[in-house]
């Protein structure tokens, strides 16, 4: 976070916790009109005469379809077809962002980087460069309107008003992130804020939990293959854009294999906070490996927690996956918004 955000939001009440990240004492979780920092993501940036051609060859999004109104989900894989990466990436003039966990850009940059040889193209640290915060309700629509002339109106579309950037996120509940550089955010955060009720951050993950978004920590880095996480179904793989960094591992998957893993909405009651990487369990699993994984966990406003785990789909189906070990507490399962194809 840039010293002049941090200053700003310092000066707005916010506090800094055990971890270095910059909270607002004593708010709600969620809010039926919420504004949040959105601080705790990072920006890779991309550029160069070539940036465009280098990414194609990297992640499984189809980069030439960014533009200045489309946005796009997407991974970076290894070799053998794992995420190790995934993000939001948008363009601005000739330069494109992948938009992901602070936690996630440097190791980003690195395998990135491994990829460049003599490529005219360059790959930085670009997470202090834009203010990043969001709104989210139904009053989130006319929120932005009083700051754009126009808004984006479908999921993953993006609009440029002079310095500021607005994308609508997917989900039942209607929001958008609003990106810009600092100076200009300033006035942007105290004129929402005069309307809407300043959240906890991590009301951003359960947002994207209950829409089905998956985020890849470091916890889970290598660990699901894009369709167990239904990047798919979010339209972050292009199965027509060519060869990439594990596209192979991933077209044979769509085309040959059977996905016996995919990434469900879960729910459970527990003392102890799941957090992304735990193990589950089911005594009906015959897989060598844990039955399934937590992607993303965040407690909602009654102190149950909400989760996104990949987990065996007949697992999940007999209703009998426990978090940890057998004597875990019971997940109970819910498809994405977005819902699965007959097929699957």
């Amino acid at each position: 976070m840039n010293s002049r955000w941090k200053d700003f939001l310092e000066s707005r009440s916010a506090q800094i916790d055990d971890n270095g990240n910059l909270l607002f004492p004593d708010v709600p979780l969620e809010a039926d009109c919420a504004l949040m920092d959105l601080s705790k993501l990072g920006l890779v940036a991309v550029s160069g005469p070539e940036a465009n051609h280098f990414l194609q060859g990297q992640v499984t999004n189809d980069v030439r379809q960014l533009s200045a109104t489309v946005s796009q989900i997407g991974s970076h894989c290894s070799p053998k077809g794992r995420m190790l990466a995934s993000f939001r990436a948008f363009k601005v003039d000739d330069v494109v962002y992948l938009q992901l966990p602070r936690t996630n850009v440097e190791a980003l940059i690195q395998r990135l980087r491994l990829y460049l040889l003599r490529t005219k193209a360059a790959v930085e640290d670009a997470s202090d460069r834009l203010a990043a915060v969001a709104i989210a309700g139904d009053c989130a629509p006319s929120l932005l309107a009083s700051r754009t002339e126009v808004i984006p109106t479908h999921d993953n579309e993006m609009i440029q008003a002079g310095d500021l950037i607005a994308i609508r996120i997917p989900g039942p509940t209607p929001r958008y992130q609003i990106l810009s550089p600092t100076p200009a955010m300033e006035a942007t955060w105290d004129a929402l804020a005069a309307t809407a009720t300043v959240v906890h951050p991590d009301y951003w993950s359960l947002l994207d939990i209950r829409a089905g978004i998956p985020t890849v920590y470091p916890q889970t880095s290598d660990a699901f293959v894009p369709q167990m996480a239904n990047l798919q179904l979010l339209d972050g793989v292009s199965f027509k854009k060519g060869c990439y960094t594990g596209q192979e591992v991933v077209a044979r998957m769509q085309y040959l294999g059977r996905l016996k893993r995919r990434m469900y909405r879960a729910q459970i009651s527990t003392d102890d906070p799941p957090s992304p990487g735990d193990a589950l369990h089911s005594p009906r699993s015959s897989s060598e490996q844990a039955t399934g994984r937590v992607v993303d966990a965040c407690a909602n406003r009654n102190g149950d927690y909400e989760l996104l785990v990949v987990v065996e789909i007949e697992a999940a189906q007999n209703g009998d996956v426990r978090l940890g070990g057998p004597d875990g507490p019971l997940l109970s399962f819910g498809d994405p918004p977005y819902g699965f194809p007959a097929e699957a």
